[in-house]
C-alpha cells in the first residue's frame, strides 16, 4: 500500500482525498499557490509545499514543480484530483518516469480518449453505439458543410480537443454553417491549440447519462451504475443524481455493458466515466424515459468526476479508496455481482456567483459561512474566514443528499440549499433550490435545455417578497427595543451564527408600526402588526446590516437610524466585486444621482463591469479614479440615500 501521497490539486477535491488517505493511514502532502497559502487543504494535509504564484498556469499547471515537491517531501505517489493536470497524458508519463506512482489510468488510455473524434472511432470499432456524425480528417469548410447536409440539420460542431462547453456550436440551418464553423475553429484554436472539429447530429431533447467504471491491473473491470447529469447551464453541470430517473433494468444493463466495452477497449485502469447522450424526443408517451436504442457514446473522462459522491452514496463505496488500492497494485475490492443500488442520491454544485445578475462571479472573504451538514454531505475546501479568489473555479462546495426515494433526496437537498450562507460572497443556492422544487424537475422529465427554458422563474426568488419585508420589519422592531414576546436572540448570533427558525415568529406589537428600511439597496417599507408572523430560513447580523436568507436567496436589510453610521454607509456602498482596473468614472463627489445611473466602469476577469447607483441619492464619497487598480470589496463610492418625503 502507498504510504505517502501528494495531491496535485486544491480546494474541495484535495480535502476529499486527504480525508480518505488519512483514514487509510497514508501521509498526505498538499501543494499551494500564493492565493491558497491559508487554504483549508493546506491546513488539513500533513505537509504542504508552495509551488508558485496565484495564476494556475504558474503553479497548479506546472507539472515539473509538482514532481519536484513530491521528491522533496518523500511522497511515493501523486493523485491529480480532477481538472488541472488530471487528464494530461504527458504529465502522467512524467510522474511515472520520475519513479512515482500515478494514481490514475495509463497515459496511453488518457491519450486514446483525449480527442473526441479518435475516441468515437475507437468506440465504434469496439461495438459501442456512437452518435451519428462525421469524424474524418478532411477539414475544408466545403467538405464539412457537405457532411453536415448528409447528417441532417440541426447539427452540432464540436472541437475534437474541447471540453467544458468550449469549442461547440449549434447550427440549425445550412445558411448558418459557415459562420458557426469559423467561430468554433477560432475558439478551439485559442483554447486548445487545435482547430480540428467533428460534426454530430444535434439531439433535440437530450439527457446526459454517464456510467462510472473502474478497472485494476489484474484485468478486472466493473461498473458502478449510472448518473444523470442533465441539469446543465451552458454545458456545465449543475445538479447530478444517481440512479437516472426513468431508467428501467433492461436499459441499464445494456448501457452499463456498453460502458464496460468502452473501458476494455483502452485497457482501462482506475476510475473513469463513460458519458452518453440520450435522445428522449421520440417517445410515444411524450415522457423523458430512456430507450437503449437511442443512447449513444459521447466521450470518456479519464479521471475521478466532480459528481462521484452520488455514486458513493448509492453503492456504499469510497471511490478514492479504490483509486489508492488499485494504484498500489491491489485487485478491485468488489466483483460486479457484489455491487448494487441502494436508495437515491443528488448533488448540487454551490458556486460563488449571482444568478440574479447573469451569474456574475463573486469573490471575497467569507465573514459569514454556514452549510448544514446534518441533513446533507458537504464537500468543501473553504470555511469561515476563507477567501474566494478570482483565480480558480468558483465552486464553494458540493451539497450531497441521499434518500430512500428520489422525492426524499430532492426534499433533503432543497432543504439544505435553503440554509446556505456565504456572506458577503453571493452564491447560487436560491437558484438550486428553485430548480429542485420545479415540477418538471420533480417529475424527472427534464433534458439539458431545462434551465435555459425556465431561467426567468428560477431566479424569481431573488426579488424581495412582501412576506420577507414583514420579516425584516419584525426583526428590526425587535432589535430596536420593541416587545420580544416569547422570542429572543441568543449569544451565538453575536458571533456570526445564524438565528434560525424565523417561520412562525410572533410578537406582541402595537396595532401597526411601519418601518422604512434599505432592502438590497432599495428603500422599502414593512408593516409590523400584532401577532404578525415572520418569514425566511434564518437571519444573521453582520457589520453591514441584517441578512435574511429566504430559500437560499440572501437579502441585506439596514436602516440608517436603526443600524448606525457604519452599517448605513455600507448599505449605500459601491464595492469592487473583484480585483480589477477602473477604466471610467462618470460622477463627482457631492453629485445627485438617480437609481440605475452609471457611476463607474471596472475591468476585471477580461470583462467590463458597470457599477450603478442602487437608489436615488447623493455621491457622499468617491474613492475611484480612471486607471486605478483596486482590490476585491474596495469601497469605490458611497451613495447617501434620499429619504422619502413621508419619512422626513
Amino acid at each position: 500500500m502507498i504510504k505517502s501521497l501528494l495531491i496535485a490539486n486544491r480546494g474541495e477535491i484535495a480535502c476529499r482525498i486527504i480525508r480518505t488517505a488519512r483514514a487509510m493511514g497514508i501521509r498526505t502532502v498538499a501543494v499551494y499557490s500564493d492565493a491558497d497559502a491559508k487554504a483549508l487543504h493546506v491546513r488539513q494535509a500533513d505537509e504542504a509545499v508552495h509551488i508558485g504564484p496565484s495564476p494556475a498556469r504558474e503553479s497548479y499547471l506546472v507539472g515539473a514543480k509538482i514532481i519536484v515537491a513530491a521528491k522533496a517531501t518523500g511522497a511515493e505517489a501523486i493523485h491529480p484530483g480532477y481538472g488541472f493536470l488530471s487528464e494530461n497524458a504527458e504529465f502522467a508519463q512524467s510522474v511515472i518516469d520520475a519513479g512515482l506512482v500515478w494514481v490514475g489510468p495509463a497515459p496511453a488510455s488518457i491519450t486514446a480518449m483525449g480527442l473526441k473524434d479518435a475516441a468515437k472511432t475507437l468506440m465504434a470499432a469496439a461495438g459501442v453505439p456512437v452518435t451519428p456524425g462525421y469524424m474524418g480528417a478532411e477539414q475544408s469548410p466545403a467538405h464539412l458543410a457537405a457532411e453536415a447536409g448528409k447528417i441532417g440539420y440541426p447539427v452540432l460542431i464540436k472541437a475534437v480537443a474541447g471540453g467544458g462547453g468550449k469549442g461547440m456550436r449549434l447550427v440549425e440551418a445550412p445558411g448558418d454553417f459557415a459562420d458557426a464553423l469559423a467561430s468554433c475553429q477560432r475558439e478551439a484554436s485559442s483554447s486548445f491549440g487545435n482547430a480540428h472539429v467533428l460534426i454530430e447530429k444535434y439531439i433535440q431533447r437530450p439527457r446526459h447519462i454517464e456510467v462510472q467504471v473502474f478497472g485494476d491491473t489484474h484485468g478486472n473491470i466493473v461498473h458502478l451504475f449510472e448518473r444523470d447529469c442533465s441539469l446543465q447551464r451552458r454545458h456545465q453541470k449543475v445538479i447530478e443524481e444517481a440512479p437516472a430517473p426513468g431508467m428501467d433494468a433492461a436499459t441499464r444493463e445494456e448501457l452499463c455493458c456498453a460502458a464496460i466495452l468502452a473501458a476494455k477497449a483502452v485497457n482501462y485502469v482506475g476510475a473513469g466515466t463513460i458519458e452518453f447522450i440520450a435522445d428522449t424526443s421520440e417517445r410515444e408517451d411524450g415522457g423523458s424515459g430512456l430507450r437503449a436504442d437511442r443512447i449513444w457514446f459521447m466521450e470518456m473522462n479519464t479521471r475521478l468526476q466532480v459528481e462521484h459522491p452520488v455514486t458513493e452514496e448509492i453503492t456504499g463505496v469510497d471511490l478514492v479508496e479504490w483509486q489508492l488500492r488499485v494504484a498500489s497494485g491491489e485487485a478491485l475490492p468488489k466483483r460486479q455481482d457484489e455491487l448494487s443500488i441502494n436508495g437515491w442520491a443528488m448533488e448540487a454544485r454551490l458556486y460563488a456567483e449571482d444568478p440574479a445578475k447573469g451569474f456574475l462571479p463573486s469573490t471575497g472573504i467569507l465573514s459569514g459561512f454556514f452549510l448544514d451538514d446534518e441533513v446533507a454531505r458537504i464537500e468543501t475546501g473553504v470555511g469561515r474566514g476563507s477567501e474566494i479568489s478570482p483565480f480558480y473555479d468558483p465552486m464553494i462546495a458540493k451539497i450531497v443528499a441521499k434518500g430512500s426515494t428520489r422525492a426524499e433526496a430532492i426534499d433533503r437537498l432543497a432543504f439544505s440549499c435553503d440554509d446556505v450562507l456565504t456572506w458577503p460572497v453571493r452564491n447560487n443556492a436560491g437558484f438550486l433550490s428553485a430548480s429542485l422544487r420545479h415540477p418538471e424537475f420533480q417529475s424527472g422529465e427534464i433534458d439539458t435545455g431545462f434551465i435555459s427554458r425556465e431561467m426567468e422563474g428560477l431566479v424569481a426568488g431573488a426579488e424581495i417578497s412582501d412576506c420577507l419585508l414583514t420579516a425584516a420589519a419584525v426583526n428590526i422592531f425587535l432589535k430596536g427595543g420593541g416587545s420580544r414576546g416569547a422570542f429572543d436572540r441568543d449569544d451565538e448570533d453575536a458571533a456570526g451564527e445564524p438565528w434560525r427558525d424565523l417561520l412562525g415568529l410572533r410578537l406582541n406589537a402595537p396595532d401597526q408600526t411601519t418601518i422604512w428600511m434599505l432592502a438590497d439597496g432599495k428603500m422599502r417599507s414593512g408593516d409590523v402588526k400584532g401577532n404578525q408572523a415572520g418569514a425566511g430560513s434564518f437571519l444573521t447580523h453582520t457589520d453591514v446590516g441584517m441578512v435574511i436568507v429566504d430559500r437560499g436567496w440572501p437579502h441585506l436589510f439596514g436602516l440608517p437610524r436603526y443600524v448606525g453610521t457604519a452599517a448605513g454607509t455600507a448599505t449605500g456602498a459601491i464595492l469592487s466585486p473583484m480585483p480589477g482596473k477602473i477604466i471610467a468614472v462618470e460622477v463627482a463627489q457631492g453629485q445627485p444621482v438617480t437609481k440605475g445611473q452609471k457611476l463607474l466602469t471596472l475591468e476585471a476577469m477580461k470583462m467590463e463591469h458597470t457599477l450603478t447607483a442602487p437608489f436615488d441619492g447623493t455621491v457622499a464619497e468617491l474613492n475611484a479614479a480612471a486607471g486605478q487598480q483596486v482590490q476585491v470589496e474596495a469601497l469605490l463610492a458611497r451613495i447617501e440615500p434620499a429619504v422619502p418625503a413621508e419619512t422626513a
